[in-house]
């Protein structure tokens, strides 16, 4: 099973993707309580979108595991897994631990 660390590592990495795609002053802090959607977001929509693919695609190539971070599941969850880096990163800890 992945640890959250390892997770957070390819979270990181996809906003570091983004990173380079913004200018400096929008770019986005590499951090556990980084925001990434509702109040005080530092992702737009099209943005959260573009990182959501990215970590994805890294969990299932490099932890061999398909997750689908915008199904049902994950939007009804009562705190939203995108409300921060930590947040998202244990939601998908949770999800690989489900077999």
């Amino acid at each position: 099973m992945a640890s959250q660390a390892e997770v957070i590592e390819l979270i990181y990495r996809a906003l570091r993707s983004l990173n380079e795609e913004l200018a400096a002053d929008k770019r986005v802090a590499l951090a556990p309580d980084t925001r990434l959607f509702g109040a005080d977001a530092s992702l737009d929509s099209l943005s959260l979108v573009s990182v959501i693919v990215d970590v994805e695609t890294a969990v299932a190539d490099e932890l061999g595991r398909a997750v689908s971070l915008t199904d049902d599941t994950a939007m009804s969850q009562p705190v939203s897994p995108f409300s921060s880096v930590t947040t998202l990163a244990d939601y998908i800890v949770r999800q690989l631990s489900r077999g």
